[in-house]
């Protein structure tokens, strides 16, 4: 017993320390640390955003007022490779339709502190990439103010296409933050209309006393056939959705024209799609060509091989993007 108060007694030197202390610190130090810290970051933030709509981020940058806490502010970041080397056009694209994004809510009433958009280039962050375990580009991520981004923090790009409506609804829903859209005026649609039109006016008066042409049967077959094969190659959806041309991985350089889901296109695929489609109504045209007309028998024979050839070819390449796409699909013809 006499060793223990002992030992108290020695000890109580050290006791007496740390009690002053705790009674001469300010309380809520680490607190106030906190919250100074959290309001430069911010006016860095803001600071940056008043220059640019976009805030273009290094890995440092990144980590501190990105990943970082505190931070009481979501974080659109757009990771892309726009540099000329990638040859990345699909970043391109997408990068104009994010900075529409990011001027509509920079320049609207409703801008705030609470979010911000933000840029990571491959060639100037390679880390952030790494890190993320990041291997195609462009990626839209959502870094929520308060805990780590979720799956749907991730914009399903392959999916949705990146138009700035689409984006803006996307962040509308992670962040309950509404941002109208406001596209910079587009005369081009209208100047292209105004020169078909005054083309076609044109065309009539020069023909005025011969407008024979108006009634050819095969013009206007050629013309709805044309209508077609847009309309069913998905040009449609291209002009809904936006999808990118095509994607290209940044780390082996491999370009895919064909979207590997059913839930989506590319704008290449849906060229693919109609010349596959021209080519399979070529062949039937041969075909009956060749089954109706009254030429010599060995012309109308090779007529009936070369659209034979057209519809079988050309059909099974269709079908082995379509079995590509529906995976599971059994079905194959030629071509696999």
């Amino acid at each position: 017993m006499a060793s223990v108060w002992a030992k108290s007694l020695h000890n109580l030197p050290a006791l007496s320390v740390f009690v002053l202390l705790l009674i001469c610190l300010p309380p809520g130090g680490g607190q106030k640390k906190k919250e100074n810290m959290l309001s430069e970051k911010v006016d860095q933030m803001m600071e940056w955003s008043s220059r640019r709509s976009v805030v273009r981020m290094n890995g440092d940058k990144f980590r501190r007022f990105v990943k970082a806490p505190p931070r009481n502010y979501s974080v659109i970041v757009m990771f892309t490779a726009l540099q000329p080397q990638r040859q990345c056009s699909v970043c391109r694209q997408a990068n104009e339709e994010y900075q529409v994004l990011a001027n509509s809510w920079r320049y609207s009433s409703a801008f705030s502190n609470k979010l911000f958009f933000t840029v990571v280039d491959y060639d100037e962050g390679a880390d952030v990439f790494q890190q993320l375990n990041m291997n195609s580009a462009p990626t839209f991520m959502h870094f929520p103010a308060k805990g780590k981004p979720k799956r749907a923090d991730t914009f399903d790009l392959q999916r949705i296409g990146f138009a700035s409506e689409q984006l803006a609804k996307w962040i509308a829903d992670r962040t309950d933050v509404q941002i109208r859209v406001f596209r910079p005026p587009n005369y081009s649609g209208t100047i292209a209309l105004a020169l078909l039109v005054s083309l076609v006016g044109g065309l009539l008066y020069l023909r005025r006393n011969n407008l024979e042409f108006i009634y050819n049967k095969t013009g206007w077959a050629m013309a709805a056939l044309c209508v077609v094969f847009a309309m069913t190659s998905g040009q449609m959806w291209n002009h809904i959705r936006g999808p990118p041309y095509a994607h290209k991985n940044p780390q082996n350089g491999q370009v895919s024209y064909i979207h590997g889901s059913s839930q989506a296109q590319f704008v290449a695929e849906s060229h693919i799609i109609l010349l596959l489609n021209a080519a399979i109504t070529m062949g039937m045209v041969l075909l009956n060509e060749a089954a109706t007309s009254k030429g010599d028998v060995g012309k109308r024979r090779i007529i009936c091989l070369v659209g034979l050839g057209l519809v079988v070819f050309f059909f099974s390449f269709l079908l082995s993007i379509f079995r590509s796409k529906y995976h599971g699909y059994p079905y194959s013809f030629l071509i696999k």
